[in-house]
């Protein structure tokens, strides 16, 4: 699923002023220290560290490509660093590695291309494991999500009879490349008027578009979705019930000595517990996993 740019919290309040971060310059990569890794006691594992790409190790350094435009998995606090689940897991991942987290903000569509291009070590931004995108990088897999459709207050939308309406997506994420064309085309083989998609580069755009009622409706992934809900002083609500429930998966190129290293890291945060800590802290502990997966979307 996967998609989203993100005001700080206390502002995401006020979502009606619409003073979101569409203005915020996302083109140099932001560094983050492991404050949030440290709130969790994440000691470094020598075995573990050890066995990193020598390019990597000897660098003490993972670079992430991420869009932080997705409350609550990852987004912008009151200075642009980067925060947010996804935020604190990886952190995670790099105090249990002994190496610095370097995030390099991006639209979600530039960081498969950063990964295969050898310009990013791996993502981290809520991408949905599709078998279309296996076919480009190998995913480590570590929650499970599902999408969820959100109307104005007081609207009722049926995601399962939307013909003919109008849903706000982000573009290039799953909602806009697969759920809701499905849905378009089950109205239109029966003969009933296409769901129009509109398409934003990031999630608040389409979150502001059902508020101003320029959409109907927004699709977007469970957390995600109840998230805006929360924050939209009451006035959106969820349409429906989660469906199409997916593995997210970390990216990483195919065939990289760093995907086995990343599958052990996530296993062993899982193990010890500061992976259930870190979902519990951000009330998305539902989708939670027990297993580190590799590329799940090929397994069905």
């Amino acid at each position: 699923m996967r998609i989203r740019s993100v005001a700080p919290v206390a502002a995401l309040a006020a979502v009606a002023a619409l003073a979101l971060s569409g203005c915020v310059d996302n083109s140099t990569p932001s560094s983050s220290g492991s404050a949030s890794s440290a709130a969790f006691d994440v000691k470094k594992d020598d075995t573990l560290a050890n066995s990193l790409p020598s390019k990597i190790k000897s660098a003490g350094v993972l670079t992430v490509g991420m869009d932080d435009t997705y409350p609550p998995n990852e987004y912008k606090d009151d200075n642009g660093n980067p925060v947010g689940w996804e935020v604190d897991f990886t952190n995670a991942i790099g105090a249990k590695l002994g190496v610095k987290i370097n995030y390099a903000i991006a639209k979600f569509d530039n960081i498969i291309p950063s990964i295969t291009g050898g310009k990013d070590d791996f993502g981290m931004s809520s991408f949905t494991d599709t078998v279309e995108r296996e076919k480009q990088v190998d995913f480590v897999n570590y929650y499970n999500a599902g999408i969820l459709w959100a109307s104005a207050k007081g609207k009722n939308v049926d995601p399962d009879n939307a013909c003919g309406l109008k849903v706000a997506v982000q573009s290039t994420t799953y909602e806009d490349t697969d759920e809701v064309p499905a849905k378009s085309k089950a109205c239109t083989d029966k003969g009933k008027p296409a769901i129009q998609a509109l398409r934003y580069d990031n999630q608040d755009d389409a979150t502001n578009a059902v508020i101003l009622g320029k959409a109907d409706a927004l699709s977007a992934d469970s957390p995600v979705t109840l998230y805006a809900v929360s924050k939209s002083s009451g006035k959106l609500q969820a349409a429906g019930k989660t469906f199409d429930i997916a593995p997210y998966g970390i990216p990483v190129a195919k065939n990289s000595d760093l995907t086995p290293v990343l599958q052990k890291t996530i296993q062993a945060l899982i193990d010890d517990g500061t992976y259930k800590k870190i979902l519990d802290k951000w009330g998305v502990a539902d989708g939670g996993v027990t297993k580190a997966d590799l590329n799940a979307a090929a397994k069905g």
